[in-house]
């Protein structure tokens, strides 16, 4: 039986060639009309690097982050995650690798509103066969790494903004995949927090060596990243080093 097993072996972590992604919509007179969102992206993501996305809306960003996250599919092109080509992958092997390989923080926190810090954070070790009480104490670790050992028991309204992207952050990193997805993670987060945040983000990429893909429509919170990437239309019109 064929395994997704992310294979960690060389420094290239995702590889992206003539990928394209179209939707097929019917309007009100029953016509198929196609919408083309991305247009042959060729892409390079090594291990261990800091990538900021921007573009503004409709720019294909978020299409994209999808396709990264094994959420969505190509139209056309190839998605490769770690020497693993990603079209071949069943749904439940999609499922794996989303559950083990990739850790995804999100601009609205998506924590589970009756449960604790704690229990929020453990939930995908429990969904990955892990005993509860295994989950709870590897989740407690990361809630002390994040600050949050206090608030291990409060639930998400019992907190701040920035405590729920902290506590969505240590859920991110639970499995230790080697990537994180961050779609617009300080956009409900006021400066000071939002600059926290990327601190946070910055020292698990460089002390872990997490290799981070930010999307983001905020100069200086892509000013955190050491690689900007901007989609226009549906284009990469920029690639290059982030130095301030």
């Amino acid at each position: 039986m064929f395994s997704p097993e992310i294979n960690h072996s060389g420094n290239s972590l995702i590889q992206i060639s003539n990928l394209s992604k179209s939707y097929s919509l019917q309007d009100a007179n029953g016509k198929t009309i196609t919408n083309q969102v991305l247009f042959n992206i060729n892409l390079t993501i090594n291990q261990g690097e800091f990538v900021a996305i921007m573009g503004h809306s409709g720019s294909g960003k978020s299409t994209l982050m999808n396709i990264l996250g094994c959420l969505d599919i190509p139209t056309s092109g190839s998605y490769w995650l770690a020497g693993k080509n990603v079209a071949t992958l069943s749904s439940n092997e999609l499922a794996r690798i989303r559950n083990q390989h990739i850790g995804f923080v999100f601009q609205g926190f998506n924590l589970l509103k009756r449960m604790s810090a704690l229990d929020n954070v453990a939930t995908p070790l429990l969904y990955a066969g892990i005993s509860r009480t295994q989950s709870r104490r590897r989740a407690l670790e990361l809630l002390r790494r994040t600050g949050l050992e206090n608030f291990a028991m409060h639930q998400p309204n019992q907190l701040s903004g920035g405590q729920q992207q902290r506590v969505a952050i240590s859920r991110a990193l639970i499995n230790q995949p080697p990537l994180i997805l961050a779609d617009e993670p300080t956009g409900n987060l006021d400066s000071q927090t939002s600059n926290e945040i990327m601190l946070l983000f910055q020292q698990l990429n460089r002390d872990q060596g997490i290799t981070i893909v930010l999307v983001t429509h905020e100069d200086d919170i892509a000013a955190y990243a050491g690689r900007l990437i901007r989609l226009k239309d549906g284009h990469i019109i920029v690639d290059k080093n982030n130095t301030n």
